[in-house]
């Protein structure tokens, strides 16, 4: 399947570094390519030419014009000219998902840590409360900097190191210029519609799913049903880890990543 271009593809903020194979770093809900400065230069030393992305309305990229799950992974594809292996956060997570069902012949091989192919509770689902989507996307109006601040508390709830993730987390975002409020209402959006559940068996290439058993988004409950669902893929859980394994078990989380990648 060929990517034709959106007809507004913003100039993603990517930052590369090191040589090889390029592997993108997709982040999460209100935050931006900087979450990933502790673990980019230890995936450099795998061998990539990895790339911390700044998804469109966050950090320094611009924002489209309303925001949708194909229109993210389409960007994210535009962005490199060559296959890529994807590693994708939370919702970066479904972005991820997103493209290499997309355009499965683009993407090398996927990892999705802390995040699910539906983040919306429903019967027999376990996930985020709609109730909770819903307060957030009110809250926004009101108190931007408040509702970023909230779910800031949500990423490292469940942690032992909470106080201490949260702090790494707000200090690589606010770095960066602030989320546009129109991505952020259309990042709520996309957590509570999007569905990729009945697609995963599509995808062929090689997919490690990591997850944290204390993550209070992505219930660990989960991890079975996406095993059914996607029986070709490896899941991991760490055992100790919530929402951001990759701050709060950074160790844990590269050996996981270096064993998937060494492998394939």
């Amino acid at each position: 399947m060929s990517i034709e271009p959106t007809l507004a593809q913003p100039d993603l903020h990517i930052h590369w570094q090191g040589e090889g194979a390029p592997l993108m770093l997709l982040h999460g809900w209100g935050m931006n390519g900087a979450v990933w400065q502790e673990m980019a230069s230890e995936l450099v030393a795998l061998g990539f030419r990895v790339g911390a992305v700044d998804l469109p309305g966050f950090g320094h990229s611009g924002a489209l014009p309303q925001t949708t799950l194909s229109g993210l992974a389409h960007a994210v594809l535009a962005a490199e000219s060559e296959p890529v292996h994807l590693l994708g956060w939370s919702l970066g997570g479904l972005v991820a998902t997103q493209a290499a069902l997309m355009a499965p012949q683009r993407v090398r091989s996927l990892v999705t840590l802390a995040s699910s192919p539906c983040f919306q509770a429903g019967p027999d689902w376990p996930g985020i409360k709609p109730e909770v989507l819903a307060q957030f996307a009110d809250q926004l109006a009101l108190d931007l900097p408040r509702t970023v601040e909230r779910f800031f508390a949500l990423q490292a709830m469940g942690s032992p190191s909470a106080k201490a993730d949260v702090r790494q987390l707000k200090a690589a975002v606010t770095a960066r210029p602030q989320p546009a409020p129109s991505a952020l209402a259309d990042g709520l959006t996309i957590l509570a519609s999007a569905d990729l559940r009945l697609q995963l068996n599509q995808l062929t290439m090689p997919w490690l799913r990591l997850y944290g058993r204390l993550d209070g988004l992505v219930p660990a409950r989960t991890v079975s049903q996406v095993d059914a669902l996607a029986p070709q893929s490896q899941s991991v859980v760490l055992a100790k880890a919530a929402h951001a394994p990759f701050i709060s078990h950074r160790a844990d989380t590269l050996a996981q990543l270096k064993r998937f990648y060494l492998s394939h």
